[in-house]
């Protein structure tokens, strides 16, 4: 597969996903935003169709762009896989190489907010880690530092284990809550299966 930058939010980079395929399909026509994509390189056209249309061979596509109020910080705003493609890595490495493309641009680290595990679950094999924070919208902020050697971190320590384990305790006690947002069985089971784990070892750098 390859992964291609489509470009950074100056050059407006469009990008048509089909929508009964891709979650967040409407965010990616906007061009406000950097993109990002993974194809397979099974098709012939273009990853991006003048007339409307999807191209087949898009597995995954990202929409980035710079922190508001602080210039050193790349926020991914969404990360998209195809419905038929989930589950095989491919949005972590996603992540990964946008990470990589931002600290190649001179970021300083890269951000995301999730609002499900399993999206945590896949962030964290990118190289993020919670950082203890929530969004107004019930997701939690992880954060990946683009530093030299920073993808590779250790992450086996008590410390890394009471970080990833703080982030999934508050899924936990969403769940539990009376008016907390509903988990599916499949989240549920993973939350279970997860207690007490080490975080994942993340992927490369796709540097």
């Amino acid at each position: 597969m390859e992964h291609v930058l489509l470009g950074w939010p100056e050059a407006g980079p469009t990008l048509t996903l089909d929508w009964r395929s891709f979650s967040y399909a409407g965010k990616f026509v906007m061009s406000n935003t950097g993109k990002a994509l993974v194809r397979t390189g099974e098709a012939t056209g273009p990853p991006v169709g003048d007339d409307g249309a999807a191209a087949a061979d898009i597995v995954a596509a990202a929409a980035f762009n710079e922190d508001r109020t602080d210039s050193s910080v790349c926020w991914i705003r969404y990360i998209t896989v195809r419905e038929d493609r989930r589950g095989e890595g491919i949005g972590p490495d996603l992540a990964a190489f946008v990470a990589a493309r931002a600290r190649d641009r001179g970021y300083d680290r890269a951000r995301i907010a999730v609002n499900n595990p399993f999206a945590y679950q896949a962030l964290y094999r990118a190289g993020f880690r919670f950082t203890g924070e929530e969004t107004g919208v019930a997701e939690l902020v992880l954060d990946r530092p683009l530093g030299e050697g920073s993808g590779a971190e250790e992450q086996t320590s008590d410390r890394a284990r009471e970080t990833y384990q703080t982030g999934l305790d508050i899924y936990r006690e969403r769940a539990d809550a009376d008016d907390g947002p509903s988990l599916s069985a499949d989240e549920r089971e993973f939350l279970a299966e997860k207690a007490g784990s080490d975080p994942p070892v993340p992927v490369d750098s796709r540097g």
